[in-house]
């Protein structure tokens, strides 16, 4: 059996599973395997935003630098997630950090080559914003969660979504 292509992978992610096959391979062109090891650090908050990553398998930690604290995370992304937006608003610069936090395997796709295409196509355009501004919003809500945690309980401190698998 041959192997999986990236058009195949990104037509079995939830994402775009439902996306038409034309769209598929315009986006597979910019696309390619990823395989990041637990521990490496994919990006960091404030540095150029160049790719965005499907999740097949493994979970990736999203956090953000607190002066005196270090790096808190406070999401964790796992299989059949999406990491990262911040390639779609300019100034195209992370507005947090992201460690692997059990190795992945991934699509990673090339963020200016895919703007090319949303420029170029106004209908994929429009559909591959919509649904980024849902992963936008369930950030927001994971966030919002987050803060009521931190706000409720403010003698303790809620423990973090940890970046390290349970089961290891």
């Amino acid at each position: 059996m041959a192997p999986l292509t990236v058009f195949d992978h990104l037509s079995l992610h939830p994402f775009l599973a439902d996306v038409p096959a034309t769209w598929l391979h315009r986006l597979a062109m910019h696309g390619r395997p990823a395989l990041r090891h637990a521990g490496v650090r994919l990006f960091h908050e404030g540095a150029p935003a160049g790719s965005f990553w499907l999740l097949r398998s493994g979970a990736v930690a999203l956090d953000f630098h607190v002066p005196g604290r270090g790096d808190i995370v406070i999401e964790r992304i796992g299989a059949e997630g999406v990491v990262g937006w911040s390639w779609l608003l300019p100034p195209y610069r992370w507005s947090l950090g992201a460690v692997v936090a059990a190795e992945c395997q991934a699509v990673q796709l090339d963020a200016a080559g895919v703007r090319r295409l949303l420029a170029e196509d106004a209908e994929l355009g429009r559909e591959l914003t919509t649904r980024f501004l849902a992963v936008m919003a369930e950030r927001l809500h994971a966030t919002r969660v987050r803060l009521a945690e931190l706000y409720a309980y403010p003698e303790t401190t809620p423990r973090s979504p940890s970046p390290v698998p349970q089961d290891q």
